[in-house]
């Protein structure tokens, strides 16, 4: 059981990753941005995009407690 914990903890990380590098935009607004500082809404694919993110990490949170739990057992 814990091996299979591993192997899907592994997959959730990698399309987590994926999944942010996803997002960065374009014109230099992304990881290593500008100063800018705007506010606006997300909409379409950036809020879905943005939602599966915080589920993704959540469920990596889920599984990397649940691994620590049954080694400790």
């Amino acid at each position: 059981m814990d091996t299979y914990l591993n192997i899907v903890q592994i997959m959730v990380s990698v399309v987590l990753v994926l999944v942010i590098l996803s997002q960065v935009k374009e014109s230099g607004s992304g990881i290593f941005g500008s100063a800018q500082s705007t506010f606006r809404t997300r909409r379409g694919v950036e809020k879905t995009l943005f939602e599966f993110t915080i589920i993704l990490a959540a469920v990596f949170l889920v599984i990397s407690v649940l691994s620590v739990r049954l080694t400790l057992n």
